[in-house]
């Protein structure tokens, strides 16, 4: 038997794989993950906002063409994004 996954539930896995991708970038730009090369927490508070604004433009295109599962985890990730992101703004 071929146990091998759906193209939609490769789709969004990779889906969920890029949103976690920007995640990290942004955590890691926030200081808040050490850089995996130097070993130390740096911030690039510039890199940190276009990683957060590319998954809020992701949100938007894809509005109404996400499962119930996707858009709540994308939503999550941005909305808890912005919030270190404010907080380390302070």
């Amino acid at each position: 038997m071929d146990q091998s996954p759906s193209k939609e539930q490769l789709h969004s896995a990779l889906f969920m794989n890029l949103v976690l991708t920007f995640q990290a970038a942004s955590m890691q730009a926030l200081g808040k993950v050490d850089n995996p090369v130097t070993g130390k927490a740096e911030k690039n508070r510039e890199q940190a906002k276009m990683s957060i604004d590319m998954l809020d433009m992701l949100e938007v295109k894809t509005q109404n063409n996400l499962t119930t599962e996707e858009a709540n985890f994308l939503s999550r990730v941005v909305a808890d994004l912005k919030m270190v992101y404010v907080q380390e703004s302070k």
